[in-house]
């Protein structure tokens, strides 16, 4: 099996590592794994924004470089869910690259769906001795219907105890360009979701996309909380 990661821009800016561990695990699965060089964004914050022109034409890269790809798999829901639901929007009068979306969306998934869905596997061999929590992230959880599966995947994970927090599915506040625009609210947000890992006991909160974990970690240290954060990658990889 043959899967092309699709790195993202947090992760390759900002969260390298957490490409790193999604490599690790799927090679320590057999998986043959490859990198396309050319890649660059999936165009969710040009679409966001209102930009759907320039939108359009770095989704019509994305379409170029992994068209012949078998598998295609990412670190993000968010990333997933805009070549999923959205591509088909912002080609929705141009026939041809139509079918080129439908044809890749279908090849693509984030990376516990991938996991569990197509290698069917929930025990990785991973080791985490930690007292941990997740936060549902909303792309993942209300776009892609993903929720069990990062569950599952932390079921089996050695030493690990997992505790959920009451409010594992409230949003985070990041929101992309919601959080630039939008920063009082925003920042309200993430206080209220800080209360709620703070409630659960975890030493360690995990979640699917670097973005949350960005804003997550952000409002921890501003308050310089113990608390730390992971993507469901970095623990899957810990040994």
């Amino acid at each position: 099996m043959r899967v092309s990661i699709f790195v993202t821009c947090l992760v390759d800016q900002f969260f390298p590592n957490v490409g790193v561990s999604m490599v690790q695990v799927l090679r320590s699965l057999g998986v043959q794994v490859e990198v396309p060089r050319r890649q660059t964004c999936c165009g969710q914050p040009l679409f966001n924004t209102g930009y759907r022109s320039e939108a359009r034409t770095v989704a019509a890269r994305f379409l170029d470089v992994f068209q012949d790809c078998d598998y295609i798999v990412a670190p993000s829901g968010s990333c997933t869910a805009m070549v999923r639901n959205y591509y088909p929007e912002l080609f929705a009068h141009d026939e041809a690259q139509l079918r080129r979306v439908q044809a890749l969306g279908g090849k693509l998934y984030e990376f516990s769906e991938f996991l569990v869905r197509v290698l069917g596997r929930e025990d990785v061999g991973a080791r985490f001795p930690s007292k941990v929590t997740y936060h549902d992230a909303c792309h993942l959880l209300r776009e892609l219907g993903i929720r069990e599966e990062p569950r599952r995947l932390l079921a089996r994970v050695g030493g690990l105890e997992f505790v959920e927090s009451d409010n594992a599915n409230l949003c985070c506040g990041f929101g992309g360009t919601f959080s630039v625009k939008f920063p009082e609210i925003s920042a309200h947000m993430v206080e209220d979701k800080i209360a709620g890992i703070l409630r659960s006991g975890a030493e360690v909160v995990i979640a699917n996309d670097s973005s949350c974990l960005m804003q997550i970690a952000g409002a921890l240290r501003r308050r310089n909380l113990p608390v730390r954060t992971m993507h469901l990658a970095e623990v899957l990889a810990c040994r």
